[in-house]
């Protein structure tokens, strides 16, 4: 990036670095030049287009070089921005947390229907849902539903989902205090910290087994080892292992917490896991085999893939 100073407007700057990320081979260059010059002169992708024939001065040419390179090295745009949009919501990460990913929308829009559902199944037995979890702390003033996200990372899935049901209250668990505090800021940024209770967690343990939460959702590590070591290199280089790696199937958390599950879930409710690709029948299986759940599905993303598999916590016998 050279050349006379007069020369660098906002469109030659994002036409001279789009060709040069498209030899390099960095995926999408042409959004990536345009969301990180919009990010160095914080405007719009929109703005961009509208001040097209004006230049940069030399701390903006200077900054935007510096992320330029690093995007070449690999890094991931959402980390030299710091923000990713999920739900048309805007999230802020950083490499404490994974990424998110449109495909996991596909969790969220799955567990605005099985809320519907379990709403619904309340209204004709009666239910009135005024339990509350026990954490060993002090209780938060009980709401009419609870819900619980397993592996909270940035927070988009449970916030989105605060967004959207606003009569519910969560409880967001992660192994990772510095994921946390990301999450708590998202939370707090959104106007959703008062209906979301963040705990430090390995799965389950910090909660009582107590069956009070009619939604449990989570997007556990289930990428497989075979598959961890083709992943591109802006992946497995900078995002946490953490929370990408389940093992030699993908499946190290997912078996465990499919077991403990109904211990925590209330008759009549929901688990909603992430999957990936061919897992589904394999997590299918896994939740036929405790006998605690009598409506079991898949639900494919906008590519096609079997995404998200969905379970119903069986009734009470009786």
């Amino acid at each position: 990036m050279s050349g006379p100073q007069a020369s660098w407007t906002i469109l030659a700057t994002l036409r001279w670095t789009a060709d040069y990320f498209r030899t390099k081979g960095v995926s999408e260059p042409r959004a990536a030049a345009e969301i990180l010059l919009a990010h160095t002169l914080s405007v719009s992708r929109l703005d961009l287009y509208l001040r097209y024939d004006q230049p940069l001065n030399p701390e903006e040419l200077a900054r935007f070089k510096a992320l330029v390179v690093r995007r070449r090295a690999g890094e991931p745009v959402a980390y030299l921005t710091g923000h990713r949009e999920f739900w048309s919501l805007d999230i802020q990460v950083t490499p404490a947390v994974l990424i998110p990913r449109p495909e996991t929308e596909t969790l969220v829009a799955a567990a605005l229907e099985a809320a519907q559902f379990y709403e619904e199944n309340e209204v004709e037995r009666g239910g009135q849902g005024e339990d509350q979890p026990k954490t060993g702390s002090r209780k938060p003033k009980p709401p009419s539903i609870w819900g619980l996200e397993l592996g909270v990372g940035s927070g988009a899935v449970v916030i989105a989902l605060a967004k959207e049901l606003t009569r519910m209250a969560w409880v967001g668990l992660d192994t990772s205090g510095a994921a946390l505090a990301v999450a708590r800021g998202n939370a707090r940024r959104h106007g959703a910290l008062d209906r979301v209770h963040f705990l430090k967690s390995d799965l389950l343990t910090a909660l009582k087994p107590y069956a009070v939460f009619s939604l449990l959702v989570a997007n556990l590590p289930y990428v497989p080892r075979a598959e961890w070591e083709r992943l591109p290199r802006e992946i497995k280089a900078f995002e946490p292992p953490g929370a990408l790696l389940g093992g030699e199937d993908g499946l190290d958390l997912i078996r465990p917490l499919i077991r403990q599950a109904p211990q925590y879930v209330k008759a009549g409710g929901w688990v909603l896991l992430e999957v990936g690709d061919r897992q589904a029948p394999l997590v299918v299986a896994l939740f036929q085999q405790t006998g605690a759940y009598d409506r079991l599905e898949s639900i494919k993303d906008f590519s096609g893939m079997e995404r998200v598999v969905r379970a119903r916590r069986r009734e009470a016998a009786g």
